[in-house]
């Protein structure tokens, strides 16, 4: 709460600002009427968790990859189904390098997880399904699941023709999306089009020391992965640091890059030539 407090005033002042604000606020008084409670009172904890008595809160033990996978891909499959009357298929494979007779698990949040794969799978089925629309049969998108050493990798390989180079970063970008903006108040939830989705995956991925990359081939498609620590004890979690030094920062005025930046749109030149 006193990181929030050493923002600049203009972004306190701000609705979404003040509304976080209010949580974290919340949180507290909650934290603290529930440290003066009877800690005998059945009301006190309750049943915890019944619906999952293996997991830690939120996170599970032993979180099955491919069970993940999947649930993310039918609730997809069903999206993708209403809007376009078909949907590419679903290929899983699995690499174990300590063991390969066993099925990967990790120890992490499955709903983490769940919504970066929901994500990603929503914008593979988009693209295939709209690069696709005169082909009898889509193709399947494929999952590839290694656990190493160091690094547990998903990687989402789909059919999609890709998008160029110079879209890549942008693809991260808050409210930026390459699907046109969906209507608010026509009833059901939309397959894409707030450009949020990539962001806050990639967010969910760093949150554990991980990280979400594109590797895009135009006229191709693109493979997405997922970048997860197999060891818990590396699964640390990264936390933003705002102290006085990052206020200085924010309250600097942004200097000039030192390269030239090209316009982000091909330009046409068709215009200059000579006859």
């Amino acid at each position: 709460m006193k990181e929030i407090n050493l923002l600049p005033d203009r972004v306190l002042r701000t609705p979404s600002v003040q509304l976080v604000q209010s949580w974290y606020v919340q949180s507290l008084l909650d934290i603290m009427e529930f440290l003066d409670r009877d800690p005998e009172e059945q009301a006190t904890l309750g049943h915890t968790n019944p619906a999952h008595p293996k997991h830690i809160g939120s996170i599970d033990p032993h979180c099955s990859v491919a069970n993940v996978v999947r649930d993310a891909y039918n609730m997809a499959k069903l999206l993708c189904d209403k809007y376009y009357m078909s949907s590419p298929d679903l290929e899983i494979e699995e690499v174990n390098a300590s063991n390969s007779e066993q099925p990967i698990s990790i120890v992490y949040v499955p709903s983490h997880l769940y919504h970066m794969l929901f994500e990603l799978f929503k914008n593979a089925m988009r693209a295939t399904v709209e690069s696709h629309e005169n082909s009898p049969r889509l193709p399947a998108i494929k999952v590839m699941v290694a656990l190493g050493q160091e690094d547990l990798s998903i990687k989402m390989s789909d059919r999609g023709m890709g998008v160029p180079l110079r879209k890549i970063e942008r693809l991260f970008s808050y409210m930026y999306s390459t699907a046109p903006t969906p209507q608010l108040g026509t009833g059901g939830a939309p397959l894409a089009g707030f450009g949020y989705g990539l962001p806050i995956s990639r967010l969910y991925a760093k949150y554990f020391q991980g990280d979400l990359q594109l590797f895009s081939m135009e006229g191709f498609g693109t493979d997405a992965v997922i970048y997860l620590k197999a060891l818990s004890t590396d699964s640390v979690e990264r936390l933003p640091v705002y102290n006085k030094s990052a206020w200085r920062h924010y309250q600097a005025s942004q200097e000039a890059g030192d390269w030239c930046v090209p316009s982000t749109e091909p330009k046409n030149t068709s215009t200059y030539r000579v006859p």
